[in-house]
């Protein structure tokens, strides 16, 4: 009996790798739209057991309401996305060397998102802010980074790829699926403007991710990236998906970033070309 239970769990268990090794864009919608779903369910659930320590109302007026409604939900988003990539057996490959080599001119992404980050951060108020408050958002960022980084650049850009797409494909539907999950902006009762804004910013976001994916070769320099562009941008604006007026020119210089990284979405698609498979050389030269 024994024995029919490990061969059954066997069993079971080549059926699930051999369905997700399979890839496809359907399979990474599918995984991106079971997470935010997981998410939204488990911010829910924390917004009512948390309900009444915290002011919704002034998200960033406080290290605990930080905590509670940013940073809780994606630790909790984090760790479901970890456990997918265990039971799939891919964190050797989302977390290792990455096939294939990025060009030098796909550098421009990592440069630019950093400069910006830097010009954000000199030019944020930072008197406005307890100590806090600052390291509360920043540990969020951290998780941020991980969790829409692993979901996006790690897994879906691995099922695609594993689908047979081509890098180019590879890129716009992986970043395509990172400005969908901001749709859910629509059930916070956000403008519609300000959620198709917020959506094509990620997506040109997603792309200088991906750049930066390729040239670096490991999926942590843009969780790292991503890290500090989401807290350095809360706290220079006030909110989340906000676009307040920069009181400080630093900060209406690094509003440039948005229009470069389009720019930079639209010479990408002319540019990154061929196919790249999990299982190719890594010295074989690819654009």
């Amino acid at each position: 009996m024994t024995d029919a239970n490990t061969a059954l769990r066997s069993s079971s268990s080549s059926t699930w790798l051999r369905f997700w090794n399979r890839g496809g864009w359907w399979r990474a919608v599918l995984v991106a739209a079971a997470y935010i779903g997981l998410y939204l369910g488990a911010s829910q659930l924390i917004g009512i057991l948390f309900a009444g320590r915290f002011d919704p109302a002034d998200q960033f007026g406080s290290a605990s309401t930080v905590a509670i409604t940013l940073l809780l939900p994606v630790v909790v988003g984090s760790l479901i996305l970890l456990a997918f990539a265990v039971s799939v057996k891919w964190l050797p490959e989302l977390f290792g060397r990455q096939p294939g080599r990025g060009r030098g001119w796909m550098w421009i992404a990592p440069v630019i998102v950093v400069l910006a980050a830097v010009l954000r951060i000199a030019g944020t108020d930072w008197s406005a802010y307890s100590i806090g408050v600052v390291l509360v958002t920043f540990a969020a960022g951290l998780f941020i980074g991980l969790s829409e980084e692993l979901l996006t650049r790690g897994l879906a850009v691995n099922l695609l790829r594993k689908g047979g797409y081509s890098e180019r494909w590879v890129m716009v539907l992986s970043s395509l699926i990172f400005a969908l999950l901001h749709s859910t902006n629509l059930l916070g009762g956000q403008a519609l403007g300000t959620v198709l804004i917020t959506m094509a910013f990620t997506f040109f976001f997603g792309v200088a991710m991906y750049l930066t994916l390729r040239v670096t070769g490991s999926l942590v320099w843009p969780i790292l990236l991503h890290a500090i562009t989401d807290p350095t941008t809360f706290l220079a604006t006030g909110g989340i998906d906000t676009a307040a007026a920069a009181p400080n020119p630093l900060l209406s210089i690094a509003g440039i970033s948005v229009y470069l990284y389009a720019i930079l979405t639209i010479v990408a698609l002319f540019l990154v070309k061929g196919h790249l498979a999990r299982q190719a050389d890594d010295s074989a030269p690819l654009r």
